[in-house]
């Protein structure tokens, strides 16, 4: 799998098998993918770069979506499913 880093060692990209480029970081301890769409490596990390930055302004303003983890969606599908026995 080719693989380059940019913006110090904040940012991966990376080919999967497929023609286009993607694209990760970690943020507060929480793991961050993307595709950039892009066949060419300048334009994946042109895409990757902008992409982390977005994410990083996200994170500042409070805006960044989080994920339900397992354990919560477990916990609120006991609830509904305790609630209408």
């Amino acid at each position: 799998m080719a693989s380059h880093e940019i913006l110090g060692v904040l940012v991966q990209v990376y080919k999967r098998g497929g023609k286009a480029w993607h694209c990760s970081a970690s943020l507060k301890g929480r793991q961050y993918r993307a595709s950039t769409k892009e066949e060419g490596l300048d334009q994946a990390k042109a895409f990757a770069e902008d992409w982390y930055l977005g994410l990083r302004g996200k994170l500042a303003a409070g805006l960044l979506k989080t994920e339900t983890t397992f354990a919560e969606a477990a916990k609120k599908f006991e609830q509904e499913t305790s609630n209408s026995l």
